[in-house]
């Protein structure tokens, strides 16, 4: 067994109580992953003391580190830390089974009603352009607030708009981070080597936990394009999105659209819709997943989306956590994160624009929607999760009515 699991500090609860815990975040927790962040702190660190505000703050910054949803990967972590391998489960399942829940039943009632050509989401669409113009400027303003940056940013989105594939966001990504070591490598911080993080998994475990990441990563690909099987490519699609994605849940817009398209299984205005349902619920944008996985291939499709795209953070942070104590204040890691971190900017401003912009907005009417949404989200602060669910009673209003 492994010794490391006996002297991690935090653990002491039942799986329940850590599934109880994270399943009252996953029904409260709107806003997006930095509000999820506030909550956590505010319950785990705050309210229960499950850990203290430096070992937070250093699960924070190593999840910031991995692809994938970076709240979810906290959370995961702190269920780890807590009650091992079971207790990083049942703090994901808490977290994430509510929104999961509702998207997918949303695909569901949209095929069963016969509501799937998307007609009743117009409104949902619209409010989905203005999010994803907040996210842009948001993240611009802190991952690209300078010349340097905001030059990779820029230079990001002509290629994502040149050539939009998901090969190409791997491509820039890679160039970013190369770019990042050129550019930024003096602007590295060492981070503090005291107090190391206590981790519940041994280095040997983690070198396999990391090896399979990888396997999978590269092998169903293959698999996918061998077997006519309709599991296997929703595996393949939905782990690699988890799996290399940067910048948080909106940056999966532009990783998953091509594929849809390419697969045929849900029209691009219906794609959209989920994204923009997503955002009327709390919990972990990532979710989307099952809502995707429902249309593909009813609720075992929604299941095998929702597992594929967050096995690669159990498998990241399980095989990160014991080496984090050595890379944490390794300058070269800093800089080409901040390459990378700059190029998921401008990845996320092409896809505003297509699909986004170009599958929502069709006429004047429309952009005055797109801007009022705007102007309610950045300059009256109204939550993106109240606009979006009053957008999709807008919606299904008007098509009852018409």
């Amino acid at each position: 067994m492994n010794t490391n699991i006996e002297r991690t500090e935090p653990r002491s609860g039942s799986i329940w109580e850590i599934f109880r815990v994270a399943l009252r975040l996953g029904l409260t927790s709107f806003g997006g992953p930095v509000a999820h962040l506030g909550y956590f702190r505010a319950e785990y660190v705050e309210r229960r003391q499950w850990l203290n505000d430096r070992a937070y703050a250093e699960l924070v910054s190593l999840c910031q580190l991995l692809p994938g949803p970076a709240s979810s990967q906290v959370g995961i972590a702190i269920g780890m830390l807590r009650g091992g391998w079971l207790g990083g489960l049942a703090a994901w399942s808490g977290f994430t089974l509510p929104s999961a829940l509702a998207l997918a039943a949303l695909a569901f009632v949209l095929e069963e009603t016969g509501s799937a050509d998307g007609s009743w989401a117009k409104w949902l669409l619209l409010v989905a352009v203005a999010v994803v113009a907040q996210a842009v400027q948001g993240m611009a303003r802190t991952l690209a607030p300078e010349r340097k940056t905001g030059t990779v940013a820029l230079a990001a989105a002509v290629a994502s708009l040149l050539w939009p594939s998901a090969w190409m966001q791997l491509i820039v990504l890679s160039v970013a981070a190369i770019v990042g070591l050129l550019l930024f490598h003096r602007a590295g911080q060492a981070g503090d080597l005291s107090s190391p993080l206590p981790s519940p998994v041994s280095a040997r475990a983690a070198v396999w936990l990391l090896g399979l990441f990888t396997l999978l990563l590269i092998g169903l690909p293959f698999a996918a394009a061998v077997m006519d099987n309709k599991w296997v490519q929703l595996a393949d699609i939905f782990y690699r999105a988890g799996s290399l994605v940067f910048g948080g849940g909106h940056v999966v817009l532009p990783m998953l659209e091509p594929a849809m398209a390419e697969q045929a299984w849900m029209s691009g205005d219906r794609f959209m819709a989920g994204y923009g349902a997503a955002q009327a619920v709390p919990g972990p944008l990532f979710t989307i997943s099952a809502y995707i996985g429902m249309a593909a291939d009813g609720w075992l499709g929604a299941l095998i989306a929702l597992l594929a795209m967050f096995l690669p953070s159990f498998l990241l942070v399980g095989g990160a956590l014991p080496f984090w104590n050595a890379i944490r204040g390794q300058a070269r890691l800093q800089a080409a994160l901040t390459g990378v971190n700059a190029a998921v900017v401008g990845i996320l401003l092409a896809a505003l624009y297509n699909p986004v912009f170009t599958g929502a907005v069709h006429n004047e009417f429309d952009l005055c929607v797109v801007l009022a949404a705007y102007a309610l989200l950045v300059l009256w602060k109204v939550p993106a999760w109240l606009l979006a669910g009053a957008a999709l009673a807008a919606g299904i209003a008007t098509t009852w009515w018409m």
